[in-house]
């Protein structure tokens, strides 16, 4: 597999795990019961709002339809940026991307997270361009889901935002996650550790064997930016989503006192657009969610080096989109509409990568 080599520069990577949705509902729903309480602890989220022009987020007319199928589902995007300390400006990007993908009949919620690599079209200062998917933030929140909304067509207007140290902090009030350390990720994963240490003034120790083990904060970014084993950035994506849902389970069995500590730390390093009242509308529905196995899009990929860059373009974006379609939402007769027939049509032409070069990533 083709791969780009890792600029040297103290960078930690910044993702997010399910704060707002995944997280706080359902823990919500185990203990607090009155709503003043639940509304004010919500109130503590930074709220920012963004455009609700449907054709401005890059959801296509048959999508916006009544009858489309994909009404009957919630998508959320879930991002996290490279930021260091709760700075979400356009300076940055997402090297987090998850879809939370809310089955609104069945209750299922589905979690797919978009490789930070994969080869899309965006707009950047009112010109069209082809670029790396976490580059559509240069251009803000709005540019990003409207660049997802474009490329895989869907219908996203709502987002939940956070940072690296959101995630450290994250991980340290559910105390811990248990993961299994294997021998090629032991020889990174310290590394990482001082590095995020460095970043966070944080104090952690080196993981010194491998087998299941409960990691810290910062030992669990740490484990998610390990990207040098087999798999690549595709098995450092894989990493974030098992964090993610050891973060949710441990969140699940936390008392009351432990989930107000929780709230009060986490909520003020939330941004999102989603306001209090309708966060609190999907309180009563979801103890009955059922959360599925989540997975990588796309699912079938490769590298290229276009101008000494890496690029990560579907293969083929068309037959991506349609499979996601089919498996997500159900629409066993979808058919790509004209823009992303044109998008998938340059992007094999500019990469030179077609569907017989795909590189199928395990999820």
């Amino acid at each position: 597999m083709s791969r780009t080599r890792e600029k040297k520069k103290n960078k930690a990577l910044k993702v997010f795990l399910i704060i707002l949705l995944i997280i706080i509902i359902l823990i919500l729903g185990s203990g607090f019961t009155g709503y003043m309480y639940i509304k004010n602890k919500l109130g503590k989220v930074q709220y920012e709002e963004i455009t609700k022009d449907k054709t401005e987020l890059g959801i296509s007319e048959e999508t916006q339809k009544k009858e489309s199928q994909m009404n009957n589902f919630r998508n959320i995007a879930l991002l996290g940026v490279d930021s260091q300390t709760d700075d979400y400006s356009t300076a940055y990007r997402t090297d987090c991307i998850i879809i939370a993908s809310i089955n609104e009949k069945t209750g299922d919620v589905q979690l797919f997270s978009i490789y930070r690599d994969t080869y899309v079209q965006m707009e950047e200062k009112g010109k069209t361009k082809f670029d790396k998917i976490n580059h559509a933030y240069y251009g803000g929140v709005q540019n990003t889901l409207k660049t997802i909304n474009t490329n895989l067509d869907l219908n996203i207007t709502e987002y939940a935002l956070a940072d690296f140290g959101a995630v450290k902090d994250l991980v340290d009030a559910v105390g811990g996650v248990e993961i299994n350390i294997t021998q090629d990720e032991l020889k990174y994963i310290n590394n990482y550790i001082g590095n995020v240490n460095e970043v966070t003034n944080s104090s952690a120790k080196r993981i010194t064997k491998t087998g299941n083990q409960k990691l810290n904060g910062v030992q669990a970014v740490a484990y998610c930016r390990i990207r040098y084993t087999e798999g690549w950035d595709y098995k450092r994506t894989e990493r974030m989503r098992t964090v993610l849902q050891k973060v949710v389970a441990k969140a699940k069995s936390m008392s009351v006192s432990e989930i107000n500590n929780l709230l009060d730390e986490m909520l003020p390093k939330v941004k999102t657009n989603i306001k209090a009242n309708e966060i609190m509308s999907l309180i009563p529905k979801a103890m009955n969610f059922n959360i599925k196995e989540s997975f990588g899009w796309p699912y079938s990929t490769t590298g290229v080096h276009i101008n000494g860059d890496f690029y990560g373009p579907a293969a083929t974006l068309e037959s991506n989109v349609v499979k996601l379609h089919k498996e997500v939402f159900g629409q066993n007769d979808y058919v790509v509409n004209s823009t992303v027939k044109a998008i998938s049509d340059e992007i094999e032409e500019k990469t030179g990568v077609h569907e017989t070069d795909k590189i199928n990533i395990g999820n």
